[in-house]
């Protein structure tokens, strides 16, 4: 990206229209087809309207995000049914996974990743305050846990639009395709999109552009969408995935079906526990 992703998360999808490009795939190529993206999610606010002088920067509404769902993750290799909660976030850049399998309680694990820090909670914030809950420093799964929240439809468009000419728009098989490099603790691996038919990203791969990163590749994350309306949601204009499957090296590791999606940008909160900022600060 141009700078930095956590610099990139303040900037609102300003530029869509004047990216200047160093490929051969032309600026307003690139920056419609960017734009249809963010609408097709429901990300973008325009004011594109009124005389040729009046044009203000889009604003990119979404930030704060929390869903439930179920389905089977892989477990030591074996495909479980789970139960799971998820609350992610892009300014900062974090991501809380609470993973509860079928009849293993003691195989709950709460998993949580802030810019450079990761750690697991005995229990939702814990650590942070003495006696309720540990918080256990996983320094080493950093980037394994940031990249969750960059193959999510809405990191895919904000890491393409924070990466600027850097991101190439190209046609594979008839389908649209956005590739964007990450950075920060990500630099060195990129995301590849494919865009259906209502410039809806239905498939995201994660590549590894540096080899010592070919670990973090995925193989494909395949979505369909749902509006949630048998649920009894508040509808937006958020368009967010109903059906998400994981795949790494051809294997499954997860198949979730969503049962709720909360996009109004709930209050949600990642912070640090002391101990974990203490174990970064000795690698």
């Amino acid at each position: 990206m141009t700078v930095t992703i956590r610099v990139a998360l303040g900037v609102a999808l300003v530029g869509a229209l004047t990216v200047h490009s160093a490929h051969a795939q032309s600026a307003p190529d690139r920056a419609k087809t960017l734009r249809a993206a963010a609408d097709a999610l429901g990300m973008g606010r325009w004011s594109d309207i009124g005389g040729a002088n009046t044009r203000l920067p889009g604003i990119d509404i979404v930030n704060t995000q929390e869903l439930v769902a179920s389905g089977t993750t892989n477990i030591d290799g074996r495909m479980v049914k789970t139960d799971m909660k998820v609350a992610f976030g892009y300014n900062p850049a974090a991501m809380r996974i609470e993973i509860t399998p079928e009849g293993g309680a003691a195989q709950h694990t709460i998993e949580t990743v802030r810019e450079t820090w990761a750690w697991n909670e005995s229990q939702i914030g814990g650590g942070l305050v003495p006696g309720k809950g540990t918080a256990t420093p996983m320094m080493a799964a950093v980037r394994e846990r940031l990249l969750h929240l960059w193959t999510l439809p809405y990191g895919v468009v904000k890491a393409a639009y924070a990466a600027g000419d850097k991101t190439v728009v190209s046609t594979e098989g008839g389908a649209t395709v956005i590739t964007a490099p990450l950075s920060g603790p990500l630099a060195g691996m990129s995301v590849k999109a494919t865009l259906d038919a209502k410039n809806l990203i239905t498939k995201v791969e994660a590549r590894a552009d540096n080899p010592a990163l070919a670990n973090l590749a995925q193989q494909a994350e395949q979505m369909e969408y749902s509006d949630y309306a048998d649920h009894a949601e508040v509808l937006t204009d958020i368009k967010t995935p109903g059906h998400i499957v994981g795949k790494r090296d051809g294997r499954t590791v997860f198949d979730l079906t969503v049962k709720s999606w909360e996009t109004n940008n709930p209050y949600l909160v990642f912070p640090v526990p002391a101990n974990v900022k203490a174990a970064a600060g000795s690698r």
